[in-house]
């Protein structure tokens, strides 16, 4: 795949910065009462040393109006910093879940414009987990990054000046442990970080196998491989929990000296405390007030090394989160493509060669082929001769190697991307529905349908009886891919589906080769009223469906190497009556 890279992805962070552009207002709202949550505890121990030093030398009068004038204070900065803490907490993450959104619309709304190529080499859990859990942890850094900095910042530069105001031997001491507390706390984080990095790597793998497994549930039921399936699963799953457990190690480690650090700084300080009392140098309040600072001094400590974490976690999740980013999509609007309001339908190859990325081996050569406006053309072969491949070309699923294909005389690749398949219709054998609606699902091929349209289109199908046998008809559920139809009742809803399109242009991928005998007579004559008229394009699995085509071609690894009618072909007694032949032993 191609690697994009513009100016903002040249400076991640900047780029990560512009996620805050449309909140802004909200931003220096969180982070200013961030700042007044932080000042309020940074305050009330100058209330509590100015309480103890003046009091007892006031009058029982005195000392009651100053208790009650201070006590009112500390209230109306206690209702401040409840307010200044609901305030970060509610809005701070609302803005972070709008950040969320705005990534996620990006990078899905991103996904829909690669092409099959980069599908084909990517697991779809992977892909979810970028979007998911690598997304959570962008916001969760973007959200308390700043407020957890802001809040340690205050409170550390605040605590240590205030401490240093009051004594500053006491002081020195504490910021020594302070700083050994810190370098314990950073080396413990970086080990954790590379367990952390693991346990994602590993949720992702489960993902992807718990999407596989799920979505292949019947195929592993009809072969009975409950058992096979939870064995890979666990193996999965026990592999996470090795990762866990080691970083759950690391994080006890992190977690217990951190918390001695804490201990330590107390007993250090009421230790040197005791003893600068006795030489005189410290008071009892000033003491009392220091003890209480050491939380307000150590718990920015805590909260600048879980930021690092953060930032880590964060930062990697980005990091993931730009590598899709900045694969181009391969198959894009050229800068002058035009558009295409309703194509004839004329179809040319024009010395067409094509092989896949990962691969230089052709899987066409030099191909050149001419259908014009409403012929139906059939194409035969053996497994990977090229047939699908040859078809997927038409749509720009994949872009040619060399040579060119055109529609109505224009290389495809000067047509708008979505004007060019809005001319074509495809139906496959593998008929993928969504979960929803039967309405919903036919309404997927022209989205601003009316109901009276949709019902025409089911009727062209031959769908509308069964359609209407349905518990709630056309408002009937159908399940995930539609589960709850059978195999001829899906292929007639996704046939509905086209003819609601009404593309000039139709590709049938082996669309009955899946069917029993009495639904693949129903769904030809769908096909056959949907193909009247329009350029159709038929990839046949049994033959005897296609003996009435205008042509037929015979691929091989070499290109086309046979080009009749039935009858023609059969005369040959070539590559088509072989296949021909061995179809009709078979069936």
């Amino acid at each position: 795949m191609k690697q994009e890279q513009s100016k903002a992805e040249k400076h991640p962070l900047r780029r990560l910065a512009g996620y805050y552009k449309p909140y802004l207002g909200l931003f220096w709202a969180d982070l200013f009462f961030a700042m007044l949550g932080a000042a309020v505890t940074l305050f009330i121990p100058l209330m509590v040393r100015y309480l103890t030093q003046h009091v007892a030398e006031l009058s029982l009068e005195e000392a009651t109006g100053l208790i009650l004038k201070l006590g009112a204070v500390m209230l109306v900065m206690v209702v401040v910093e409840c307010y200044s803490n609901y305030f970060i907490t509610f809005y701070g993450h609302t803005m972070g879940a709008r950040m969320e959104r705005d990534m996620r619309s990006e990078i899905f709304g991103h996904y829909q414009r690669l092409s099959f190529a980069f599908y084909d080499n990517q697991k779809v859990g992977h892909l979810l987990s970028r979007i998911t859990s690598d997304l959570f942890e962008i916001t969760e850094l973007l959200h308390h990054g700043p407020e957890d900095l802001t809040i340690s910042t205050i409170k550390l530069a605040g605590a240590f000046v205030i401490l240093l105001f009051i004594n500053v031997k006491l002081a020195l001491l504490s910021i020594a442990i302070v700083l050994l507390m810190l370098v314990y706390a950073v080396v413990m984080n970086a080990k954790m970080q590379g367990a952390f990095r693991e346990n994602r790597a590993r949720i992702a793998d489960i993902n992807s196998q718990i999407e596989d497994s799920l979505s292949g549930i019947r195929v592993v039921k009809s072969f009975g491989n409950e058992a096979g399936e939870m064995r890979k699963f666990n193996k999965g799953n026990n592999r996470f929990v090795e990762s866990k457990t080691r970083s759950y190690r690391y994080m006890a480690i992190y977690n217990a000296g951190m918390g001695a650090f804490t201990t330590l700084i107390t007993v250090v300080a009421l230790i040197a405390g005791g003893w600068l009392m006795m030489q005189g140098q410290l008071s009892t309040a000033d003491l009392v007030t220091f003890l209480l600072y050491i939380t307000s001094f150590t718990e920015p400590v805590k909260k600048l090394v879980n930021f690092t974490e953060q930032f880590q976690n964060g930062y990697s999740g980005y990091s993931r989160f730009l590598e899709i980013m900045r694969i181009a999509p391969d198959i894009a609007d050229a800068p002058d493509a035009v558009s295409l309001e309703k194509a004839r339908g004329d179809i040319a190859f024009d010395n067409v060669t094509f092989h896949y990325q990962d691969n230089k081996e052709n899987v066409l050569s030099h191909v050149d082929l001419t259908v014009k406006q409403g012929e139906y053309v059939a194409l035969v072969g053996s497994s990977g001769a090229g047939k699908t491949t040859l078809c997927s070309l038409i749509p720009r699923f994949y872009d040619v190697s060399s040579g060119r294909v055109t529609l109505d005389g224009m290389d495809i690749r000067s047509i708008k991307l979505d004007d060019l398949r809005r001319q074509i219709g495809i139906v496959q054998q593998d008929v993928y529905l969504f979960a929803g609606t039967v309405m919903e699902n036919i309404r997927y091929g022209r989205p601003d349908a009316t109901e009276k349209e949709v019902i025409r289109a089911a009727i062209e199908a031959n769908a509308h009886e069964f359609i209407l046998s349905l518990p709630q008809g056309y408002d009937t559920d159908i399940g995930q891919r539609g589960v709850k139809l059978s195999g001829g009742q899906k292929q007639r809803l996704s046939i509905a589906r086209v003819f609601l399109k009404n593309p000039p242009v139709l590709i049938f991928d082996e669309a009955t080769s899946a069917l029993d005998n009495e639904s693949e007579k129903i769904v030809q004559q769908s096909l056959e009223a949907l193909a009247k008229n329009r350029t159709t394009f038929v990839i046949a699995h049994r033959l005897s469906t296609i003996r009435n085509a205008e042509r037929i071609l015979v691929l091989t690894e070499h290109g086309i190497e046979e080009e009749g009618t039935h009858e023609s072909l059969m005369q040959k007694n070539g590559i088509y009556a072989s296949l021909y032949a061995m179809g009709a032993h078979t069936a």
